[in-house]
C-alpha cells in the first residue's frame, strides 16, 4: 500500500512545551513510522503575530529544531525543514490570495478569537488575516493526504479544501483535498490553570532543567476549594492532577483517591509530579545536549530537509502556475 503524505508545522515563537509535545509532536513521531511525513518550522507564520519581535527568531528556530529532533523526529524517516527555506510556500500563497474571497478569511473562528486573546498586539494586518491561506499553501504545495489537527483547527483545513476546489474549478484539476487526521489528546493546563500557551507565559518547556521543573510545578495552582491539608480534594478540577493523568498514569488513581480523602497534601503531590516529569524528560534532555554541541549538524539537517521539500514543492508550483497561465 502506498504511504500517505502527511504535512504539519509548528511556529518558533518560543520553546517547545509539554502541551506541544503530547498534543502534536508525539503524534508526529508515530506518524513518521508509517507515512511520508513533511514537518516544518513555520517561521513565516511566526511573523503574523510577532512581526515586531524578530531579534530572537533565528535562535528560536534553532531551539525548536533541537527540541523536535530530541523529541523523536527522525530526519531519516521524515522531512524536517524551515518554512522560509522553501519560497514556493509564499509564491503559492500569493496565487491563492488572488482567488480567495475576503469573507472566507474573516469567518475563520480563530481569527477573532486570537485578536481577543492577544489584545496587546496590533493584529490588524493582512498577514494575520491571511495566515489560514498561507496554511492552505503549506498543505497544498505538497499535495498532502493527511493533516494532523486538533478540533480547533478543523475550520482551517476546511478552508484549505475550499481553496483547492476553487482553484481546480477556475483553472485545472491540480490539488487533491486533504483529509484531517484528527488527534484526540488531553489539553494540558498551564501552571496558572489556563490553557498552556506561549502567549500566556504559563508553559513548561521540554528543555526546562530539573531545577526549573521543580520550581514551575511547585508554583502551580491546585484545587481552589482545598484551603487546608485536611480538606477533601477534587482532583477532577486540579491542574496538577491533569498532569498525573498524562505522565503518571500508573499512580493517577491512587493520587486521586488520596486527594479526595485528604491523605495527600498539595505540596507533596506537586513534588512527586516534578520528579515524574524529570524522569519522563530525561531522555529528551540527553539528546538535546547532543544537538546543542553540534550546530553544524542541526544546520545540515534543516538544509537537507529544505532541499527534499523543494523537490516536491517546485513541481507543484510549476503545475499551479501553468494551470493559471503564468
Amino acid at each position: 500500500m502506498d504511504k500517505k503524505r502527511v504535512l504539519s508545522g509548528i511556529q518558533p515563537t518560543g520553546k517547545l512545551h509539554l502541551g506541544n509535545l503530547i498534543g502534536a509532536v508525539e503524534n508526529w513521531v508515530e506518524l513518521q513510522k508509517e507515512h511520508d511525513c513533511f514537518f516544518f518550522i513555520a517561521d513565516f507564520h511566526a511573523l503574523t503575530t510577532a512581526y515586531t519581535e524578530t531579534k530572537q527568531l533565528h535562535a528560536c528556530v534553532q531551539q525548536l529544531t533541537i527540541d523536535l529532533l530530541s523529541a523523536g523526529i527522525d530526519p531519516e524517516k521524515a522531512v524536517l525543514f524551515r518554512q522560509s527555506d522553501v519560497p514556493e510556500h509564499a509564491e503559492l500563497h500569493l496565487i491563492f490570495s488572488m482567488i480567495t474571497p475576503l469573507s472566507w478569511l474573516e469567518r475563520v473562528p480563530t481569527y477573532k478569537g486570537k485578536i481577543d486573546e492577544m489584545k496587546e498586539k496590533d493584529l490588524g494586518t493582512y498577514g494575520f488575516l491571511g495566515y489560514p491561506l498561507l496554511q492552505a499553501a503549506d498543505i497544498l504545495i505538497y499535495k498532502a493526504d493527511l493533516v494532523p489537527v486538533g478540533e480547533d483547527q478543523l475550520p482551517h483545513l476546511e478552508l484549505t479544501r475550499e481553496v483547492a476546489r476553487r482553484f481546480n474549478f477556475l483553472y485545472k484539476e491540480t490539488f487533491p483535498e486533504p483529509k484531517d487526521a484528527l488527534t484526540n489528546f488531553p489539553v494540558l493546563p498551564g501552571i496558572d490553570g489556563r490553557k498552556m500557551s506561549k502567549s500566556y507565559g504559563n508553559t513548561i518547556a521540554i528543555s526546562d532543567s530539573p531545577e526549573e521543573l521543580r520550581k514551575k510545578v511547585g508554583s502551580m495552582i491546585t484545587d481552589p476549594a482545598r484551603v487546608k491539608k485536611d480538606d477533601p480534594g477534587h482532583p477532577e478540577v486540579c491542574p496538577v492532577y491533569a498532569y498525573y493523568q498524562v505522565f503518571g498514569k500508573d499512580v493517577a488513581s491512587v493520587v486521586a483517591e488520596e486527594c479526595r480523602l485528604a491523605k495527600r497534601g498539595c505540596v507533596a503531590c506537586k513534588k512527586e509530579l516534578a520528579e515524574i516529569l524529570i524522569k519522563y524528560l530525561a531522555p529528551i534532555h540527553t539528546r538535546q545536549e547532543h544537538y546543542r554541541k553540534d550546530n553544524a549538524l542541526v544546520a545540515r539537517i534543516l538544509a537537507d530537509g529544505a532541499a527534499k521539500a523543494r523537490e516536491v514543492a517546485s513541481r507543484t508550483l510549476k503545475e499551479a502556475k501553468q494551470a493559471v497561465g503564468l
